[in-house]
Formats: structure tokens, C-alpha cells, sequence
């Protein structure tokens, strides 16, 4: 897991509010008043060290940007849109082998992991902890979907609006669960985790 000691941070005049699922509140909110309080937390959302390099730097660049947040909050917008960047490589890896050229968007990607590999809110940790329910942003059922959260971030201007709470996490758990297999393999090969 990365500290991104390379980067600078002091602490602010003001603490950092981010909306973010806590324990048994999905609808919480978070505050931080401490650089290094920050730091940690977004350090502690890295994914699985054993998942495939390529994937591990895309999404840490997500992680950059959300630390960056604390220097300009709007930061975190980008950083939405790099954590889901990482998600759509990695289910293009692990399932986009299962479906037609033609019908491998990130929407049927995403529809895939729950319909094909029986994803469920109850594989999740986040929703586990917090209550709530993630499966309809990757089924269509609620809007926006995380691919239309992707394609408005990809297509308008990814420093509009405020951050989806818990995004960064969200994108973790599914990246984690898709690459579930090939982490239990790297496992029992003794590749640390």
C-alpha cells in the first residue's frame, strides 16, 4: 500500500467534508482535520497487491487525485473519473473475453459481473458495513449508472458537481471482486498480499 510520501500536504485552516458510507450509514459524512488523518485514509483504499500492475497504477492515480483533494477539493471529481477508468480496464480484462466485441461496453461489463458472475451487494464489503445497496448502478436499475457516471465525468467537465460519496471504495471492492480468482491463485502461489 502506497503513502504517497511523495506528496506534500499540511494541514488545512479548515477541516475536509466529504460525504462517504460509514459504518451502518450510508449516507454519512466524513471530516478531516489532520493532512495525515486524509493520507491514511485514502492510502487505506488501495486494492489488492497481487491484482496486475497495469491495473494497480491506474487506480492509484485515482488515489493521487482524491489526495490532491485535499489541496483542491475539485480534484476529487477527476479522481472519480480516473477510479472508474481503472474499473473499466479491469472488467475489459476479466470479462471481456466472455462477451461479443460488439457488446462489451462498460455498461454490459459492469451488467456481466452481476447477471454472468453473480455478483451481489452481500460480496461487497462497503455495502456490507454501511447498509444500502450498489447493484442497480451496475445493473441500470439506478441512474446514474456508474457507466454514466463515467461517460458524464469522461464527456462534460469532471470538475463539476460534488464527489459521490464512497466512489473510490466502491470502485476498490469491484475491482477486488473481479480479479477474486486470480488473487486466491497469486495466493496459493505465495505472492504476498
Amino acid at each position: 500500500m502506497s503513502t504517497f510520501a511523495h506528496i506534500t500536504l499540511e494541514d488545512r485552516d479548515e477541516p475536509l467534508t466529504l460525504a462517504w458510507p460509514a459504518t451502518g450509514n450510508a449516507a454519512a459524512f466524513l471530516l478531516f482535520d489532520r493532512a495525515d488523518a486524509w493520507r491514511g485514509f485514502i492510502a487505506g483504499l488501495g486494492i489488492d497487491q497481487r491484482i496486475p500492475e497495469i491495473t494497480q497504477r491506474k487506480f492509484a492515480r485515482a488515489q493521487t487525485l482524491y489526495l490532491l483533494g485535499w489541496i483542491d477539493f475539485s480534484l476529487i471529481k477527476a479522481g472519480e473519473l480516473a477510479a472508474l477508468i481503472a474499473l473499466e480496464l479491469a472488467v475489459m480484462d476479466r470479462y471481456g473475453g466472455e462477451l461479443s466485441k460488439r457488446n462489451r461496453s462498460f455498461a454490459a461489463l459492469l451488467k456481466h459481473m452481476v447477471t454472468a458472475d453473480g455478483l451481489t451487494d452481500s460480496d461487497i464489503p462497503m455495502v456490507e458495513r454501511c447498509g444500502g445497496t450498489a447493484i442497480g448502478q451496475l445493473v441500470g436499475d439506478v441512474h446514474p449508472t456508474l457507466a454514466e457516471r463515467r461517460n458524464t465525468l469522461a464527456h462534460g467537465d469532471p470538475f463539476d458537481g460534488f464527489p459521490s460519496g464512497g466512489l473510490l471504495e466502491l470502485v476498490r471492492e469491484l475491482i477486488n471482486y473481479a480479479y477474486r480468482d486470480y488473487i486466491a491463485e497469486a495466493a496459493s502461489l505465495g505472492a504476498p498480499a
